[in-house]
C-alpha cells in the first residue's frame, strides 16, 4: 500500500494520528505528515480507518 497526504486539505483534526500513530504525525501547526509512505501490511487496518474517518479527506491509500 502507498499513502499520500494532501497537506493543503488537512484541517488538523488529528484522527489519523489517533488511528495510526506509527504511520501519521502532525507538525507544529497540526497538519498531517506521513511517517511512512509505504507502511507494511501490518498497518493496513489502521491506515484504512485513518483514511475513512479523516474529516477533510486528506489521506489517500493506494493498494499495490
Amino acid at each position: 500500500m502507498e499513502i499520500s497526504v494532501d497537506r493543503d486539505r488537512c484541517v488538523g483534526a488529528g484522527q489519523c494520528v489517533l488511528s495510526a500513530p506509527d504511520v501519521f504525525d502532525q507538525d507544529d501547526d497540526g497538519i498531517v505528515t506521513a511517517l511512512e509512505s509505504r507502511p507494511g501490511d501490518d498497518f493496513a487496518g489502521e491506515v484504512a480507518q485513518a483514511e475513512r474517518i479523516c474529516p477533510a479527506q486528506a489521506i489517500t491509500v493506494r493498494q499495490d
